[in-house]
């Protein structure tokens, strides 16, 4: 079965653009122990797949009730429930309840939206609004009466990403941006010099200015510092002290760490402040100085830092 890592949303836009036939699998709701929670979601066509709601038996077999459902008209929509036991032949132990659609091109108008995505079920169709915020979400069971025509439910679209602002687009911040790709963090990434401009992604910023980028940091947001120049990485830092970002990572030694150290309190930045420094960065526990290796460290890191958060 010819899997595809992009992101559903992504094939469901190519899929209504090219008018092919293409099934939605939702996670409505779970109970117990499930290899993803509701709202993950699966785009299914006839010759390949894009995201996953778990893999195992429980994705085959969403995947050939997602491919039957294209032979119906665009709209249909059936609700499945699924207890993770010996007859699906998994040993999850939970129930998963999914939503399986035939996608019409209106859907073009939601699958993008971060929101709360109001849905109705009608009996050939499912009609979906964009609902002010306040709206209440509420759980949906994974047992019981499956929705009907004329139910509606309310689900709260798009993953909170976790803003990181990282500076330097060296060997490690190409590592880094390449790791952290697909994962909730929102990364907007700086560097001062010419040539880094050829690097995708990367925001050139005028020495005398990068400053400004790390002070205009969102509340809660991570800030890596990572540049090709120490005294840059100085002015970065305490820059990012003075912020309110939850977190303030710079790539280095313990003696780097304690050279900072030293001059941050030269420079008036009290203990509290010198304690908000993390040098080096990475997750504990992973070893290695190769790029590569740096980034996973970084990113298990700042996942941790965003699952604290939530």
């Amino acid at each position: 079965m010819p899997t595809s890592p992009e992101r559903w949303q992504a094939a469901a836009k190519s899929a209504i653009d090219a008018g092919e036939p293409a099934a939605l699998v939702s996670i409505l709701a779970t109970e117990g122990s499930a290899p993803r929670g509701p709202g993950t979601r699966m785009l299914v066509t006839a010759h390949g797949i894009a995201g996953t709601i778990g893999g195992g038996a429980l994705e085959h077999q969403a995947v050939a009730q997602a491919r039957a459902l294209l032979d119906h008209p665009a709209g249909s929509w059936r609700v499945q429930d699924y207890p993770l036991g010996p007859l699906l032949g998994q040993c999850c132990g939970g129930r998963v309840r999914l939503l399986i659609e035939r996608l019409t091109p209106q859907a073009r108008d939601w699958i993008e939206v971060t929101g709360v995505l109001a849905t109705r079920f009608e009996t050939d169709m499912l009609f979906r609004t964009i609902e002010d915020s306040s709206v209440t979400v509420a759980s949906l069971p994974a047992r019981g009466p499956r929705p009907s025509p004329g139910d509606r439910i309310a689900e709260r679209l798009g993953t909170e990403e976790m803003p990181v602002l990282m500076f330097g687009a060296g060997h490690v911040g190409r590592a880094v941006a390449r790791t952290v790709d697909g994962l909730p963090l929102a990364l907007s990434w700086f560097d001062t010099r010419p040539d880094a401009a050829e690097t995708p992604g990367v925001a050139l910023v005028e020495d005398g200015h990068i400053e400004s980028c790390v002070r205009d940091a969102p509340p809660g947001a991570a800030v890596l510092v990572m540049t090709h120049d120490h005294g840059l990485d100085y002015r970065l830092t305490a820059a990012a002290l003075h912020s309110p970002a939850g977190f303030v990572g710079l790539i280095g030694s313990s003696t780097k760490r304690a050279r900072f150290l030293s001059r941050l309190e030269s420079d008036g930045f009290d203990a509290a402040a010198r304690g908000r420094l993390t040098c080096p960065i990475g997750i504990e526990g992973v070893t290695g100085k190769a790029p590569e290796v740096i980034a996973i460290a970084v990113a298990a890191q700042l996942l941790r830092l965003r699952g604290a958060a939530a």
